[in-house]
């Protein structure tokens, strides 16, 4: 997580009525009127409040005819607070330095090509760009663990449908192993290397 998206979730944090909108939400899905009348707001200050967790991907929302309802995104608030930790304890020295044009373009391929809850909008067609996509998708399977050939597609469908095209990737760019319908991941050291990539 980049530096601006830690930035922009601590931002979304930092009002004490979206705090108590999420420890609601932490109860369980709640349509609007219902968190208004608990938190004893309006019903377009709740709107308001929501907007800014939604658009930092803290909450979720689905429509039921006039109605919204409201969840929490677990996934993301741990997320969230674990990518906090780790630049201010490991990563933030480091990140603090001036950027070199290899971690510049590696940002705007992420930024450009995942949306805010992960998923991969499009395969990029310009081999180092989709190198990159793939190896981000890669680093979140656990080494030394063999997946079947339906955990692998389950695992690609968070991120795009076209399971199958990526999967052969994964493969064609030494990012994983396959054998009888088995995939491993690789060591990094014989991974396509998108940096290498002229």
């Amino acid at each position: 997580m980049q530096l601006e998206k830690i930035v922009n979730y601590h931002k979304a944090l930092a009002d004490p009525t979206r705090l108590r909108l999420l420890l609601l939400l932490s109860q369980g899905e709640m349509h609007g009127q219902a968190l208004a009348e608990k938190l004893n707001l309006s019903h377009p200050t709740v709107t308001h409040h929501a907007a800014k967790l939604r658009e930092a991907a803290l909450i979720k929302e689905r429509r039921d005819k006039n109605t919204v309802y409201f969840k929490l995104n677990p996934d993301f608030i741990s997320s969230g607070a674990e990518a906090s930790l780790q630049f201010i304890f490991s990563k933030g020295a480091r990140n603090m330095e001036e950027k070199s044009p290899e971690n510049s373009l590696k940002e705007s391929v992420l930024r450009n090509f995942f949306s805010k809850d992960g998923r991969l909008r499009q395969i990029p067609a310009q081999y180092k760009k989709k190198l990159i996509a793939f190896q981000y998708m890669v680093e979140k399977l656990e080494p030394g663990v063999v997946y079947s050939e339906k955990e692998i597609n389950e695992f690609i469908k968070q991120f795009h449908e076209d399971f199958a095209t990526i999967r052969r990737e994964f493969i064609m760019h030494q990012f994983m192993y396959r054998e009888n319908d088995k995939y491993e991941l690789n060591p990094q050291e014989i991974w396509t290397r998108w940096e290498d990539v002229k």
